[in-house]
């Protein structure tokens, strides 16, 4: 039999930094302090403590980065910046307003359906940027309400991200430390996926049913000129390249950071007047130190055996029903995630299962869970996603500039149909992680 883990000073030393860099993450907005600013302190403090009580080197920090998120992050950001000035997102959005002849609950889904599928490659943040404002301008030339559309925006830009281990940034970390690979982690949540898309869009018919039932008073004409066709076109091929390329990565023994970085440099060499210095330019840098940071103090609480020690407790409870845990840790990780940024859970998360696994246990179900869980609780609140509070931040704008406060989405608004329609979310993925247990509880490797 195993002897427990006791409690030492290194662990709690460890343990206390955590708590306090995570404090000073999820209280940004209080303190005003970037969030990658208390990862960076958190990391410092990390190490300095590991070096003083020997479980923590400069060395073993380097390890404990997962670089493949960090290039990858990277890689498809540069991407992105690369098709935005070519003007295919704008022409697409016009032409989907055009094809839905005004019937708003069509032009609901189509636009669903897009945001939806570009989720599934690009992340939620990019996705919501390119589609908010031709939202705007779509309502306003329709004379409709652009509450709805804005708020299945941002739902469904989270929800689309959980199907692919490239759509959310949580999805990548999961993946890499569980080494799924990107057609086992479609395949077992592209299902789920599709119930909770469905399952957002007829709940938003209902909840916003007042706004969808008004018939449009204008007609949206407008064709939007694309800049770069040609571009497009090519970056749409080596888009289709690199989806390509993901599902055979494990085949071909490559890492999906090498995909999106093999895709970058052949964009770069047809785009060959697109400089790389101007592409380089919307890498988020900020967003990447806070990866780095988050994972080399992380991995200092790991080393120091803290979160094993944590994982103890956790054990029997997986041991005694695994179905309910799994469930148990899916909606405790939603509900953290609509208050809190749900990748420092994540971080938090992940060594501790490595931990549980190590002991023998299957946690095959609880990653799962947990890229269900993170995924679609940021729907829960106005405040769960980057890609909620851009959307938030566009509504109050369009209010002022409009003086019309009906226009802004408040907190009021969003409990009163985004919290709904994460609740529906997580019942249909519950109802379906219960019904097909067994598939999930199945080991990929």
């Amino acid at each position: 039999m195993v002897e427990p883990l006791v409690l030492t000073d290194a662990m709690l030393v460890s343990g206390l930094i955590l708590a306090f860099t995570f404090i000073g993450i999820f209280t940004e907005q209080m303190h005003g302090y970037e969030r990658a600013k208390f990862a960076m302190l958190g990391a410092g403090l990390m190490l300095v403590a590991g070096q003083y009580y020997g479980f923590y080197s400069p060395e073993k920090a380097i390890e404990a980065v997962d670089w493949n998120v960090v290039f990858l992050l990277g890689c498809m950001m540069a991407i992105v910046a690369i098709m935005l000035p070519t003007g295919g997102f704008e022409a697409l959005a016009a032409w989907l307003a055009r094809v839905s002849g005004g019937r708003q609950f069509l032009l609901l889904c189509l636009l669903g359906t897009a945001v939806t599928l570009i989720s599934l490659l690009l992340d939620n943040v990019t996705t919501v940027v390119i589609f908010g404002p031709l939202i705007v301008l779509i309502a306003q030339a329709l004379k409709v309400s652009p509450i709805p559309y804005l708020l299945a925006a941002a739902l469904l830009s989270d929800t689309g991200g959980v199907a692919t281990l490239v759509g959310d940034p949580p999805n990548l970390m999961i993946g890499s430390a569980a080494g799924i690979d990107f057609n086992t982690f479609f395949s077992h949540m592209g299902g789920i996926v599709l119930a909770a898309w469905i399952a957002i869009l007829f709940a938003l018919r209902f909840l916003c049913r007042h706004s969808l039932h008004v018939a449009t008073q204008g007609s949206f004409e407008e064709n939007f000129q694309f800049h770069n066709r040609k571009l497009w076109n090519q970056s749409l091929c080596v888009l289709g390249l690199m989806v390509v390329l993901f599902m055979f990565h494990h085949a071909i023994g490559w890492a999906p950071w090498m995909v999106a970085a093999t895709g970058l440099t052949l964009l770069l060499f047809i785009a060959r007047h697109v400089e790389l210095e101007h592409a380089m330019e919307e890498v988020e840098m900020p967003l990447l130190m806070f990866f780095v940071a988050l994972f080399v103090m992380v991995g200092g609480v790991e080393q120091s055996r803290f979160l094993e020690y944590i994982g103890q407790f956790i054990l029997p409870f997986i041991q005694q029903d695994l179905l309910m845990a799994t469930l148990v840790l899916m909606w405790v990780a939603a509900i953290l995630s609509a208050m809190i940024d749900n990748i420092p859970f994540t971080a938090a998360m992940i060594p501790i299962l490595l931990g549980v696994e190590a002991q023998g246990v299957n946690v095959t179900p609880l990653w799962w869970a947990l890229a269900i869980g993170v995924g679609m609780g940021g729907n829960g609140t106005h405040i769960g996603s980057t890609a909620n509070v851009y959307i938030v931040t566009l509504s109050e704008r369009l209010a002022k500039e409009r003086n019309d406060p009906s226009l802004a989405i408040t907190p009021w608004v969003w409990f009163r149909i985004g919290t709904p329609a994460m609740l529906v979310t997580l019942v249909v993925s519950s109802v379906v992680f219960t019904l097909f247990f067994e598939f999930f509880a199945t080991s990929w490797r």
